[in-house]
């Protein structure tokens, strides 16, 4: 089953036992996912639709803004609001893969420097390139891009 289709369940059933905060954390998924299709036709990419590798990304980005957004509400003594966003990462993390452990990123990044041949940081691009085909959803690239940097300027 297709990432869009399994939102889309999700968001059928969370109509149906009236949770009002999985529904409106599903909608708000759902409306990304139409704006990245409207601006892929827009920019002339195939035709304008998003496939389960790129709706991953669109969860991650929206998780991670949420992230932001709570640390920034609690810094600011607004816990309710903190709260609200920790919620909606919860929905939105139920339909992402588990997130890789610290030695498991490691371990991947070896493998993609092995597996490409990578010897510089000139390489750094090729080796995020494959992380990203195989890891997408899974990995924190923010966070791994400084450890490829790291490995391959040693």
């Amino acid at each position: 089953m297709q990432m869009r289709d399994k939102i889309a369940a999700a968001l059928k059933a969370a109509m149906k036992e009236k949770d009002q905060e999985r529904l409106s954390t599903l909608r708000l998924v759902n409306a990304a996912i139409k704006d990245r299709e409207i601006a892929m036709r827009a920019e002339g990419e195939g035709e304008g639709t998003v496939g389960d590798a790129e709706v991953l990304a669109i969860m991650g980005k929206m998780v991670k803004q949420r992230q932001e957004s709570a640390r920034a509400y609690e810094e600011g003594g607004r816990l309710e609001l903190a709260e609200k966003e920790q919620a909606e990462i919860r929905v939105i993390e139920d339909f992402l893969p588990r997130q890789l452990s610290e030695d498991e990123v490691n371990a991947a990044i070896e493998a993609a420097i092995s597996k490409l041949g990578a010897e510089s940081i000139r390489d750094m691009g090729r080796v995020m390139g494959e992380l990203k085909g195989q890891y997408t959803g899974q990995m924190d690239f923010s966070k791994a891009g400084p450890m490829v940097k790291d490995r391959l300027a040693s």
